[in-house]
């Protein structure tokens, strides 16, 4: 169990790098006036997503349910727990959201702007605090 769970917080750590670099490099792909900076920021952003942060989400629900099927008696009857499930599949809507803007960025068409991306790059801290809270202190 301790290899899985290993693993499975080094698949944690590189999907939240990535959900966290991702959206910075739409503020500057957003902040970007010419077209050789706009492909630069095309192929970084693909290459970041494509090679690190789908891997690693994939790699987070393997070990994830792997980890919780084993122990599935302790797991099934912990409220963190469940309440932990929650922050994370709102972490997998925020990695498709920054797929969604991927697109829209690769194919010249998004409307949001550095701003917004600011802003939206802050949303996965929040979550993860309160996943790291849930697991390690387990309030509930």
């Amino acid at each position: 169990m301790l290899w899985i769970k290993a693993f499975h917080i080094i698949a944690v750590m590189t999907w939240m790098a990535a959900l966290f670099y991702l959206p910075r490099l739409f503020v500057y792909h957003s902040m970007s006036e010419d077209e050789i900076s706009r492909e630069r920021f095309k192929v970084m952003e693909r290459k970041l997503l494509r090679g690190i942060a789908n891997p690693s989400m994939i790699a987070v629900f393997i070990f994830g349910i792997w980890m919780s099927w084993l122990g599935w008696a302790y797991y099934s009857t912990q409220t963190w727990y469940w309440c932990k499930l929650a922050l994370v599949a709102l972490m997998t809507g925020y990695h498709h959201a920054c797929v969604a803007y991927f697109k829209q960025l690769r194919d010249d068409r998004c409307t949001k702007n550095h701003v917004f991306f600011r802003i939206f790059n802050e949303l996965p801290v929040f979550l993860l605090i309160g996943i790291v809270i849930l697991v390690v202190v387990k309030p509930f």
